[in-house]
């Protein structure tokens, strides 16, 4: 970390906690618990805030100054991630804190310098726990190739549900797992599989860098953090079509729009090849939120779930992407080639479980037509 800023100093006072320090500030994630306490935000001109069941709560103190600010954000920083920031304006790292590991990005702003903290449990969560509406888990964990993508809004909670599919699948297979992250989130143990976890600055340049350099390193699963070009979605999933497992993630709402985004990515002359290549290599998407429950004990999943069928891969090569929300309507029997599911089902069905209130699904869903039907059925 920086050497001039000790991560214990106590720099920052409010009326009630008396004088805070950052490692203050991260040590009340563990007292909470970081499926209550999410994130932690700090800039100049505003209290420090955390985001507690989603809702953003401040600390009852002054505004941050600029000063505070660098003594409360530069500890947790190493001295190459500092000058990085000072050059760059933007730096994303992590830190470890007993029983949590932090992603933790800083930027500089209007107001001067700023920073998110995401707190991540060092205990991955099991799949059983994670909220998925039908075993379409199983499935997912037993495939040999195909692209499962994990899509949400910043902090749905993509990264451990990612982590609880790659970390079963090492408990139950003896295969080569390997990542590329930004920064590294959940550390893998290694158990009957052999995993390796390369984060972007420190161990590889880019994502595409790393994809081309993992081809040549003989891994079954690839776990690439997230599609942010054209370039590294064209080589995820040519390493999906040619016989690997890869996981990955997107920030859309739903399967259609995750699909309609993906294409976007590409000229219009490429996007008849990208649909061809969607359509052999997509194994599942997996939409999700999290939704506060109904007794304010925190957060429930709700999932969109698209499994790409011979149905839904015709659609995507012929570019008829509005038809599959029929799909997900439709095929949701308990069999291999079905198990969907959409978020307005979903959320209907933890409605009717007394889990969450019905306004707050409402706010949720992403259509309320398709909610009210759902809520009419048994």
């Amino acid at each position: 970390m920086a050497e001039e800023y000790p991560v214990s100093a106590k720099v920052y006072q409010t009326t009630e906690l008396g004088n805070l320090s950052i490692l203050d500030m991260l040590t009340y994630f563990e007292k909470r618990g970081a499926m209550r306490v999410s994130d932690l935000h700090i800039k100049v001109g505003a209290p420090p805030a955390y985001r507690i069941d989603g809702d953003l709560v401040k600390l009852k103190g002054p505004t941050v100054t600029p000063q505070i600010a660098k003594q409360l954000i530069y500890p947790l920083l190493s001295n190459e991630n500092l000058r990085k920031f000072r050059t760059q304006h933007s730096v994303d790292c992590s830190y470890r804190l007993r029983s949590l590991q932090f992603r933790i990005n800083i930027f500089r702003e209007s107001d001067g310098i700023a920073v998110a903290i995401r707190a991540l449990s060092l205990d991955i969560p099991k799949i059983e726990d994670i909220g998925f509406p039908n075993d379409i888990w199983k499935d997912i964990i037993n495939r040999k190739h195909g692209l499962v993508l994990m899509t949400g809004i910043t902090g749905a909670g993509k990264s451990t549900t990612i982590a609880s599919l790659i970390h079963r699948i090492s408990i139950k297979s003896a295969c080569r797992i390997m990542s590329i992250e930004d920064p590294i989130e959940y550390i893998f143990p290694q158990e009957y599989s052999i995993i390796s976890q390369r984060e972007l600055g420190r161990d590889v340049e880019s994502f595409i860098g790393g994809l081309k350099e993992m081809l040549r390193q003989d891994p079954d699963i690839i776990f690439v953090g997230e599609m942010r070009d054209a370039e590294t979605i064209s080589m995820t999933l040519m390493a999906a079509e040619t016989g690997h497992l890869v996981f990955s993630t997107l920030h859309t709402r739903d399967a259609t729009g995750t699909m309609t985004r993906i294409l976007d990515y590409f000229p219009a002359g490429r996007q008849a090849e990208v649909r061809n290549q969607l359509s052999l290599g997509l194994a599942y998407i997996v939409c999700q939120k999290l939704i506060p429950k109904k007794d304010g004990t925190g957060r429930i999943v709700a999932m969109e779930i698209l499994n790409n069928n011979y149905a839904c891969a015709n659609l995507i090569r012929t570019g008829k992407i509005e038809q599959i929300y029929s799909q997900l309507q439709t095929k949701t029997r308990n069999r291999p080639d079905e198990k969907m599911m959409t978020m307005e089902k979903h959320l209907s069905m933890l409605v009717k479980q007394d889990k969450i209130d019905l306004l707050e699904a409402k706010k949720w869903a992403n259509d309320l037509k398709s909610f009210a039907d759902c809520m009419q059925r048994d």
